[in-house]
């Protein structure tokens, strides 16, 4: 259901966001790598989660197949989720920048620098993802400490963000050009505001649905519960963790007023073709 729910919900907003023109395209670049990211999760790594829950009660099936089938569903996961951790973290700093740069923040967040961004997050990723292969505790380690500095700099970011909004010492310039210069501020304000509501929903969305994850790794360290117990949590923890994938498409339709509409004249498309 998850599988199907995020497959489809991420294609129909990666359709949208290559459509949509409002947004600063480096923002835009970041809720398109987030948005392929769920998508790979949705398209790839739950159904081999899926196929690997399955194979106790399947017959006929090659153990040593769905030994590689674990290892690479685990391997992917720590790749695929990485990224999904660290891309809300950039956008939280990108907030931030557009906050403090004001009319210099189109050459300070260039698209270049967001591409070289991303290559990097992808780089680690896949890094962690092969360190799982040669030691699973490391991996663990690793993208636990990546997790943790992710984390902490989203919150470092929003909290910069409402203290300077606070204290109104830096107006907000608009991000488009060709306003009235007497709405300028005004606007502006409202509208970086709805961004950084935007982010932290998809911020908290994603800290929400990985908590159960994190108290499951910490009290599988502990050894002070039975394995059968941990199983089951994993799993109800995993599910969270794929939940999130869902999630995020009805996020952006519902926080981003351009990506809902065009997310809209998709759907009506679809209908027009289909009754034709």
């Amino acid at each position: 259901m998850l599988s199907i729910t995020a497959s489809l919900g991420n294609t129909l907003i990666l359709v949208a966001l290559h459509k949509e023109t409002a947004l600063h395209p480096p923002t835009k670049l970041l809720l398109q790598c987030l948005t392929i990211t769920d998508l790979c999760v949705g398209v790839i790594t739950q159904p081999l989660y899926a196929v690997f829950l399955l194979s106790p009660v399947t017959t006929g099936m090659n153990w040593q197949l769905i030994y590689y089938i674990g290892k690479l569903w685990t391997a992917l996961s720590f790749v695929l989720c990485q990224i999904s951790i660290f891309t809300p973290s950039a956008i939280s700093v990108d907030r931030l920048l557009a906050l403090l740069s004001g009319l210099r923040y189109r050459q300070v967040v260039t698209l270049p620098r967001a591409r070289a961004v991303i290559t990097c997050f992808w780089l680690i990723g896949i890094s962690v993802g092969s360190i799982y292969f040669l030691n699973a505790s490391i991996a663990f380690t690793v993208g636990f400490a990546l997790t943790l500095f992710s984390v902490i700099t989203s919150v470092f970011s929003y909290s910069t963000i409402f203290v300077k909004l606070r204290q109104h010492r830096f107006p907000v310039y608009p991000l488009t050009q060709g306003q009235p210069k007497g709405k300028a501020g005004s606007m502006n304000i409202v509208r970086y505001k709805k961004s950084v509501s935007s982010a932290i929903w998809v911020q908290v969305s994603l800290i929400i649905c990985y908590v159960p994850i994190s108290v499951v790794v910490m009290l599988r360290t502990s050894n002070q519960t039975t394995a059968s117990q941990i199983e089951i949590a994993r799993h109800i923890a995993i599910t969270f963790v794929y939940l999130n994938s869902t999630l995020n498409p009805i996020l952006y339709c519902w926080r981003i007023r351009s990506v809902r509409k065009a997310a809209k004249d998709m759907i009506k498309q679809l209908n027009c073709c289909k009754s034709a």
